[in-house]
């Protein structure tokens, strides 16, 4: 009942392999994937390869919209023209491989619903009202979310944690049904000052949701970039921003 969630790699390997080792020492039964595993970094091949070799098992796995992006050819909605070259350069670079895990192994919408145990879950890229680029913050009072015990979203690369109680017909609970909200953070590319990999661990057990940070080689991973995208992308990863 305990289970990983991993959101935003962007192709930063040497930060998804620090956060997939912490998860095997702290031993779960599966992981989530909120999508945005390609794009902005290096290496987004290499990361794809490995979640294909891992034992983890992966019960969630949604596009962002990078994925969606770069496999339907549509920049339109990226803000900079750096992030457009960057998507048009990740899509140049993707192996048939990887193209294939991206279009076999993920689910197109962004969106996702599923149990674990008696939990309804929901796991949005962005948020309920654009799963691919919404924004799922605390301003969001979409009541749709009311009908899950826990909505996981990822896309703005910021952590968070919060509960939110709907009106339901249960006396026991003096008719209020609690939905938990969890962002895990950016594995790849965190934008909250905070340079190391982020990431949440779930018990559904237990009900406890610990926000994780894991430290990794950022100048390993700074040493791939190339020139072909935006030196900002290489320069904010030792930021957080």
């Amino acid at each position: 009942m305990k289970y990983a969630v991993l959101s935003d790699v962007h192709g930063n390997l040497n930060a998804l392999r620090s956060v997939m080792r912490s998860i095997f020492e702290i031993g779960v039964d599966g992981c989530i994937l909120l999508g945005d595993l390609v794009d902005y970094g290096m290496r987004s091949n290499e990361c794809i390869e490995l979640l294909k070799s891992s034992d983890v098992d992966i019960i969630c796995n949604i596009w962002g919209n990078h994925e969606y992006s770069i496999m339907n050819r549509t920049y339109d909605r990226f803000s900079s023209d750096r992030g457009k070259v960057s998507a048009m350069h990740t899509r140049d670079i993707l192996s048939s491989d990887s193209m294939t895990y991206l279009v076999e192994a993920m689910e197109h919408s962004g969106t996702f619903e599923f149990k674990i145990g008696s939990k309804s879950c929901l796991a949005l890229h962005g948020s309920i009202s654009d799963p691919l680029w919404g924004t799922l913050d605390t301003s969001d009072f979409d009541e749709a979310y009311g009908a899950f015990d826990y909505v996981f979203s990822g896309h703005s690369h910021v952590p968070h944690y919060f509960e939110r109680f709907y009106v339901c017909d249960n006396p026991e609970t003096r008719n209020k049904k609690k939905t938990v909200f969890v962002n895990p953070g950016s594995v790849g590319q965190p934008r909250n000052l905070d340079s190391r990999s982020q990431y949440a661990i779930v018990d559904f057990a237990t009900g406890d949701v610990h926000m994780m940070k894991a430290e990794y080689d950022i100048s390993d991973e700074q040493s791939y970039f190339d020139g072909s995208v935006d030196d900002f992308y290489r320069s904010r990863i030792s930021r957080g921003v």
